[in-house]
């Protein structure tokens, strides 16, 4: 997809579409239970990861519209994985999704902070989109709102 594209995607400045793609080995993180999940268990899915923290603003703001476009019945193939890098506790994070009347995700820890170290994260939220293929597309840097039409019509080319 040419990067001439993001420009249609004009409400989201800070939408980065990949010139290459970017394949990574072993994407690995914990979910609340401190299991181990490998994102290569969930190649053909298209997914999102959004890293965040309780003590993030723009994470607060963004969260409820991430939250919907896991139900969009348009991206039905989409996986969400919204991992907390804020070195929180289960608790605390839950707390967090709780207050937000978050419905639809499950809490993810990036414990130690690795995945952000892999990514080059230079702040928070950010936002890593990867193809049915386990390759990174897309990234978001900074909080957006999820519902955007445009948004939600450029994501379902991917699904």
């Amino acid at each position: 997809m040419s990067n001439s594209y993001a420009n249609e995607v004009a409400d989201l400045k800070n939408l980065i579409i990949n010139k290459e793609l970017k394949k990574y080995d072993d994407l690995t993180f914990l979910d609340a239970k401190k299991n181990q999940i490998n994102l290569n268990d969930f190649q053909g899915n298209l997914i999102i990861l959004n890293f965040w923290a309780t003590w993030c603003a723009p994470c607060k703001e963004e969260m409820p519209s991430l939250d919907l476009l896991q139900e969009n019945k348009v991206l039905d193939n989409l996986k969400i994985f919204p991992i907390n890098v804020g070195q929180e506790n289960v608790e605390k994070a839950s707390n967090f999704f709780s207050n937000l009347e978050i419905k639809n995700l499950d809490l993810y820890f990036d414990t130690p902070i690795t995945l952000a170290k892999t990514f080059g994260l230079r702040g928070i939220p950010t936002t890593i989109l990867f193809n049915k293929d386990g390759l990174e597309f897309a990234r978001i840097v900074g909080s957006i709102n999820f519902q955007n039409k445009d948004f939600i019509e450029w994501l379902s080319k991917f699904n």
